[in-house]
């Protein structure tokens, strides 16, 4: 199967950049989507219901601000929005799928970037997150989105000019880095120890022109679950967004 996560940076506009066609073409079984900035009744997906899929949503309070949304043409059993927290589930972050064989969070982690406050809301998401994560215990997850976070100095065309900057702080990088200890595999990274691509660029500087970008977006597999990676790749010349979409070939192992 194909799963794809997607930082659309605002569905509305990205469909108008063309995504259902480039959705169309893709062809992912599960897609993933972070930023929708949309409610579900501003948005036509009567489009991609005709291609199979079902749509499940969890937008944020705010109007025109975060969100996510999960499309799958594989039966869905349940959905579970949020983590039981209100700052966060008022912000539309965290969507649970569970499928036959395994449980899909669809995650838009918070940024950091807006200032200290942010930041501090940031790193108590991090520490929340994980624990809850934790505490569930699903033994079979692929935690699909936008972490805001680049891991390590391949991650990052400028570490050394970024290294102050909020989504490549030493303690989130940490927390990347305990992440993946904890059991969780970064599935691009199994793939590609050495690679360097990105899923995320300033609109400022022609940045993408020149690919000087973040690596921010990830599919992290439970411990067993990377044994199916088939292949994990970047489509940079999907440009609906300033992130690109995240795509994983999976089979269950």
């Amino acid at each position: 199967m194909r799963i794809v996560s997607y930082n659309v940076n605002g569905i509305r506009a990205a469909i108008n950049k063309g995504l259902i066609g480039w959705i169309d073409q893709t062809k992912p079984d599960i897609l993933c989507i972070q930023e929708v900035k949309a409610q579900s009744d501003q948005v036509d997906l009567s489009p991609l219901e005709h291609m199979g899929y079902s749509a499940h949503w969890y937008s944020a309070e705010k109007k025109g601000y975060s969100g996510v949304l999960t499309l799958s043409k594989l039966p869905v059993l349940k959905t579970y929005s949020g983590m039981n927290h209100s700052l966060y589930d008022a912000e539309g972050r965290v969507l649970r799928t569970d499928f036959e064989h395994f449980s899909l969070f669809n995650t838009y982690f918070p940024s950091g970037t807006s200032g200290e406050e942010r930041q501090a809301v940031k790193m108590r998401f991090l520490e929340d997150f994980r624990n809850w994560i934790q505490e569930l215990g699903v033994t079979k997850a692929i935690v699909a989105g936008d972490y805001n976070i680049a891991h390590t100095e391949n991650d990052i065309h400028n570490p050394k000019g970024n290294k102050n900057t909020s989504g490549f702080l030493p303690e989130e990088r940490q927390w990347m880095s305990e992440w993946f200890e904890m059991g969780y595999v970064d599935a691009y990274r199994h793939k590609h120890p050495e690679k360097t691509e990105y899923s995320w660029w300033s609109y400022r500087n022609n940045a993408r022109k020149n690919n000087k970008g973040w690596r921010i977006d990830y599919l992290s597999l439970s411990q067993g679950m990377e044994q199916g990676i088939v292949n994990c790749y970047h489509d940079a010349e999907a440009e609906h967004s300033d992130h690109c979409p995240v795509l994983l070939d999976w089979q269950l192992p």
